[in-house]
């Protein structure tokens, strides 16, 4: 097992990684950006080292600075967490020739997964079912004309390196196909220096399932059940559950193998997570894997009893994994809101600035993965989320009566938090009788 390992991340994850640490024994090294610096959650490292500015440019996406600060502080390995550095290939890359173990798939998994188009023709040959769509990048309008033609509208058009919802598009005839496609691939660029985009049918009134799974470096796959991540708004998930409501046990063991059989002729191992659209009639969608630990994994601790962070490190270590799929079991009912520090009513307009009350709820089956706490003062420079509601009941109706009760004692003061707006789904009727889909929030809860 690991020495000392460094955290290449910041907020909620880096302590969450730090905790799994400290119960196994190993030195956690921080990095912190210079707005950073001084924060609360960095006392819980060992050591903790400035990496640079504000900007993630200059400091939590700066390969360089990130190994250099590894090499300083003698570090076996590097957990990347989620978001930031966790899914570049080239950093994984770095790490491997520096003798540094990178605490995630191997760079070839990652490069392969990474690449909508070569993930989707991946899975194809791994038999998992895939969304109608273009075979590979589209080169022109033209093409991409002559493709929605035959596959017909609506359309999803989507960035090859995308993710979160950014170089993504629905067109519904060839006007919007045309002024769809020259947007998403601007903003793809943008975003991630890759202007390719690709063609999907849209599946219409479809939910958002993904499947999370960990493998060892000796061949072994385990699927630890599925995640419900249906309520969204612009492809930015709100409310995550395990299991899902309305997946059947025939249908998770059909994903659950599906997403083992994407491992497998991946050559990928440690954790990941592999993403479907089920439609109306109950049949799923290959969409993407992300290659990381995901926000949304303590609903999956919670119903497995598995602790994912340490057992990526167990993985990165070269340790086998001691289980059998058949002894994975989900137990109960969990579900995660995501705290941003949002505004809902202008527009999920960012709301930074210092947290002057905060009141965190507790009480049986209550989890806050969190880094702020009152006088945190929420920077401008990175993602909202300033924490992260878990609750786990016997069944999903226990489940939302905890999960309201905590909302209702969680008081945050001084910025704009999302809590009013997950009390406002969970009491929706469509959320109680699972009747949503990915389109239902920003269709019927918000102005």
């Amino acid at each position: 097992m690991f020495r000392r390992i460094l955290i290449a991340n910041r907020g909620e994850i880096a302590l969450r990684i730090m905790r799994a640490c400290h119960q196994m024994g190993i030195e956690a090294v921080a990095v912190c950006s210079e707005a950073d610096k001084g924060a609360r959650y960095l006392s819980m490292a060992h050591d903790t080292i400035c990496i640079g500015p504000a900007r993630s440019a200059q400091s939590y996406l700066d390969i360089s600075r990130i190994v250099s600060a590894a090499e300083i502080a003698d570090v076996d390995a590097i957990h990347p967490g989620y978001g930031f550095l966790s899914e570049k290939a080239h950093f994984a890359e770095v790490c491997r020739s520096c003798g540094i173990t990178f605490i995630g798939p191997p760079p070839e998994a990652i490069n392969l997964m990474g690449d909508k188009s070569k993930a989707k023709d991946t899975a194809r040959k791994a038999g998992v079912p895939t969304i109608p769509g273009s075979d590979g990048p589209v080169g022109s309008e033209q093409e991409a004309l002559a493709i929605a033609k035959q596959l017909g509208y609506p359309i999803m058009i989507k960035a090859v390196s995308g993710g979160g919802g950014r170089g993504m598009r629905v067109a519904h005839n060839d006007v919007s196909l045309v002024s769809g496609y020259h947007a998403a691939r601007s903003e793809a660029e943008a975003a991630f220096g890759d202007s390719s985009v690709y063609l999907e049918k849209m599946i219409q009134k479809a939910r958002h399932i993904e499947v999370q799974f960990i493998a060892d470096q000796h061949g072994n796959v385990f699927s630890l059940g599925e995640r419900d991540c249906t309520t969204q708004r612009r492809h930015q998930k709100l409310i995550e559950e395990a299991p899902s409501p309305v997946v059947t046990p025939e249908l998770r063991q059909q994903m659950g193998d599906a997403a083992r059989a994407l491992c497998k002729q991946a050559g990928y191992y440690n954790a990941g997570t592999i993403e479907f659209l089920l439609d109306a009639d109950n049949r799923f969608y290959f969409m993407e894997v992300n290659a990381r630990i995901q926000v949304e994994h303590p609903v999956t601790e919670e119903v497995t009893g598995i602790d994912l962070i340490e057992a990526q490190l167990r993985v990165a270590a070269g340790e086998r994994l001691p289980w059998k799929q058949e002894e994975i079991q989900l137990r109960g009912h969990a579900i995660e809101c995501r705290i941003n520090a949002e505004d809902p009513a202008q527009g999920f307009k960012p709301s930074p600035g210092v947290i002057t009350t905060w009141i965190a709820p507790g009480g049986r089956n209550v989890r806050l993965d969190t880094h702020a706490h009152a006088g945190y003062r929420i920077p401008s420079h990175y993602d909202s989320m300033i924490g992260k509601l878990i609750v786990r009941g016997e069944t999903r109706e226990e489940a939302i009566a905890i999960l309201l009760r905590a909302l209702d004692e969680f008081v945050v003061e001084g910025v704009k938090t999302t809590i009013p707006l997950h009390k406002e789904i969970l009491r929706s009727e469509a959320f109680r009788k699972a009747q949503m889909d990915t389109k239902y929030v920003e269709t019927h809860l918000l102005p």
